[in-house]
């Protein structure tokens, strides 16, 4: 966990960044991330280093030369400014292009990659450093909540309607559809792959000892797990160097626009699907897959990414998706098409509702994550609705934590009926904050799917007084008003 200590850190750094004239946040961030990544690459060489020594062999895959021993962290570090700045610039990242051969997804997205503070900014650039160097970056949770605090100063919406998933949220989906060792996991529109990093962290927390100690499941984790795709080039660095510095040194992060027809053959790859697709986004409708638009015949950006996600998944695969509401109950026939086929030929397993400030400052829209297993064949028996209703933050711009987190906070709860939906769950009833809906139900109600459709509202009945008892009792009051009136009179004159 962040100390507020670090967070000033953090806050000053970013400040002066903006006042040396670099502004825009992502650029920022994909600026810190390099030196966050050059950090990571002296962490890795004095593992293989220690372990060499340890067994008194030479080093295995060293990631420096001997001749490059200077690019180290621990050498850059102690440089003066401008020495570290024609180091960085005219050595190092010339040297993190040629790591292009090694296949990695950080290299492969290296190639435009460029150090924007300029020359003259390179006292700049030693403080930074000293900050970073000042972080006890070994620490896997410290790692991730430093690189997440710098991403949560994305405080602005992306374009075709890209905005990023609060952490709390994507922990939530992650912990609900519990991946295994041996899941293909794939977000078809990754970001800054916040999932795939989620997904990644709950992995070695609950199987760690398992994982590292089969070598097929060790080769799996580092890298072919996991799979993002995004065709925003910037975005596709920070998220190979984000899964880089959470120990996942080759993952699977793909420059790809998912939805065209050139990624028509992708099909049945993945086990678990997580993702947040963009809401409302431009679509090349021409260049658009053709077995989606047979699918689903719509320019809504956001029902194409649910039948992709169908195609892309084995049998038996799950997926966890956050949808705006509209998917839910829109009256066009691509919303009723895309409903019937989760209900009927799939196995829709939940709808949560969330509150429209989730996405604050970002958007204001009000969203639902849905949850499915793709079987090709039916199977929905029941569906399980949740009303979301605080998540532990404030609802408006500041999304500031809440003092009384357990009272103001349902993930927990959420996470504690979602495991018990098939039990204690079914005899809930519709009036409280879950249920369940019996398929056939649905189907009569045109496959709506907004939990408004199903909850039950119960009204406090109020007694009021007979009106005339109520006009005898203000005809009472005005006399008591006039006398008083008139008391006042009596003492003026």
């Amino acid at each position: 966990m962040l100390t507020g200590e670090i967070r000033s850190q953090v806050d000053r750094v970013w400040d002066a960044f903006w006042t040396g004239g670099i502004s825009n946040p992502l650029e920022v961030i994909e600026q810190l991330t390099y030196l966050l990544f050059i950090k990571r690459l002296d962490e890795l060489h004095t593992i293989r280093e220690r372990k060499a020594n340890r067994l008194n062999q030479p080093i295995e895959n060293p990631v420096f030369t001997p001749e490059q021993q200077h690019y180290r962290w621990s050498r850059l570090k102690n440089l003066a400014p401008e020495q570290q700045y024609q180091t960085i610039t005219d050595e190092l990242f010339p040297f993190m292009r040629t790591m292009g051969s090694d296949g990695s997804a950080f290299a492969s997205h290296m190639e435009k990659a460029r150090f924007t503070l300029p020359p003259e900014k390179a006292g700049l650039l030693a403080r930074v450093i000293d900050m970073i160097d000042g972080i006890p970056m070994t620490d896997r949770d410290t790692k991730g909540d430093l690189y997440e605090y710098l991403l949560s100063k994305l405080s602005t919406a992306g374009q075709n309607g890209q905005f990023r998933t609060p952490r709390h949220i994507i922990k939530l989906m992650v912990a609900l559809m519990a991946p295994t060792p041996t899941d293909t996991i794939c977000d078809p529109a990754c970001g800054t792959a916040g999932f795939l990093v989620a997904a990644a962290e709950y992995l070695y927390e609950q199987y760690r000892p398992q994982i590292f100690a089969d070598e097929t499941l060790t080769a799996h984790y580092s890298g072919p797990m996991f799979h993002g795709y995004d065709f925003d080039t910037t975005m596709l660095r920070v998220a190979s160097m984000n899964m880089m510095l959470h120990g996942i040194e080759r993952p699977i992060i793909k420059n790809r626009d998912s939805l065209s027809e050139g990624n028509a053959g992708d099909k049945a790859l993945y086990s678990l699907i997580l993702a947040n697709p963009p809401f409302k986004g431009s679509l090349d409708y021409e260049s658009t897959a053709k077995d989606l638009l047979s699918v689903i015949k719509t320019k809504k950006t956001e029902l194409l990414f649910i039948a992709l996600f169908l195609r892309l998944l084995k049998p038996g695969g799950r997926g966890a998706v956050i949808v705006p509401d509209g998917v839910l109950f829109g009256s066009s026939r691509a919303h009723k098409t895309l409903r019937k086929t989760l209900v009927e030929q799939q196995k829709l397993e939940a709808i949560i509702s969330m509150p429209s400030g989730v996405f604050k400052p970002y958007a204001g829209v009000s969203t639902a994550i849905v949850i499915f297993t793709k079987t090709d064949s039916g199977g929905t028996d029941t569906v399980w609705f949740y009303d979301m209703q605080a998540d532990g933050y404030s609802l408006d711009d500041k999304r500031t934590p809440l003092a009384d987190e357990h009272a103001h906070n349902n993930l927990p709860d959420i996470i504690t009926r979602w495991a018990e939906r098939s039990t204690g769950e079914q005899s809930r009833a519709r009036t409280e904050q879950s249920f369940t809906v019996p398929q056939a139900e649905i189907a009569e109600n045109d496959y709506d799917l907004s939990i408004n459709r199903y909850k039950e509202i119960v009204y406090e009945e109020i007694q009021y007084d007979p009106p005339l008892q109520i006009l005898a009792e203000l005809a009472e009051l005005e006399t008591e008003i006039q006398q008083g009136m008139a008391e006042l009179r009596g003492m003026l004159v």
